[in-house]
């Protein structure tokens, strides 16, 4: 499967289909869940109308950790069948998954000031996402500092590797320690315990931020293809008048 989707012209091919798709599930699902959160849904008996941030901040601190995940999973490929594609991939992902991280931090902060009195408290699971967008700006700067691509790519496979122990932390900081968050309330083997009215929209909200996502991915996928195949032509120019030059000259 990977051998079939590291072929670029197979991947362009998928993502010229998949990339509209997501651009307009992500509009859709967006309008709704922010329609329902914001509006339809009723406020919390305990937090009041500031916890119609929630529509906002899970998703995006979901797919902060998401992302990741998937930067990580795209470096092991990378590293295992040296897929050039896997690294385009996770180097597109990079900038996205930082803005989740942003976002998600931002808003928490917007978040606990009416329910814990302050804008940041050092909290285990607050503490690692804010280590967790160090890590997204260090692996940019790792592309972005290293001339040569291929060292780029290796250095970059293993800051990802190294740095997605970060991500069971988040998840299971309030497990593990005590923390201000509750508890995991959609994923429990036991089910939602959310109410229905607050969790069909806050589902709408993680597609429209999943489908956002693999928008961004697969569009900066194709333009660092594309850019991949401008550096080729011009490398390539160059050659074609001097070979030519060479046939003339010769008797």
């Amino acid at each position: 499967m990977f051998s079939r989707f590291s072929n670029p012209a197979r991947f362009e091919a998928l993502a010229r289909r998949a990339g509209p798709v997501a651009f307009w599930t992500f509009v859709l699902c967006a309008a709704f869940g922010l329609a329902a959160g914001l509006f339809y849904s009723p406020e919390d008996y305990q937090q009041g109308d500031s916890v119609r941030i929630m529509y906002v901040h899970v998703p995006a601190a979901w797919m902060a950790m998401g992302a990741y995940s998937f930067i990580a999973a795209m470096s092991l490929i990378a590293f295992v069948w040296r897929h050039g594609l896997a690294d385009m991939m996770a180097r597109s992902a990079a900038l996205p998954g930082a803005a989740f991280t942003a976002l998600a931090l931002f808003t928490g902060a917007v978040w606990g000031k009416p329910t814990w009195g302050a804008y940041w408290v050092w909290d285990a699971r607050l503490t690692s996402m804010l280590v967790l967008l160090f890590v997204y700006f260090g692996y940019m700067a790792v592309w972005q500092s290293v001339s040569e691509p291929q060292r780029a790519a290796r250095f970059a496979r293993i800051l990802a590797l190294v740095g997605f122990i970060n991500i069971p932390i988040i998840k299971f900081s309030v497990d593990w320690w005590n923390s201000l968050h509750q508890p995991a309330s959609i994923l429990r083997l036991d089910g939602p315990t959310i109410h229905p009215s607050m969790l069909i929209p806050l589902l709408a909200m993680i597609i429209a931020y999943t489908a956002l996502f693999v928008w961004l991915v697969t569009a900066g996928t194709r333009a660092d293809l594309a850019d991949q195949r401008r550096e080729r032509r011009t490398w390539r120019a160059p050659s074609r008048p001097a070979a030519a030059a060479t046939l003339r000259k010769a008797p």
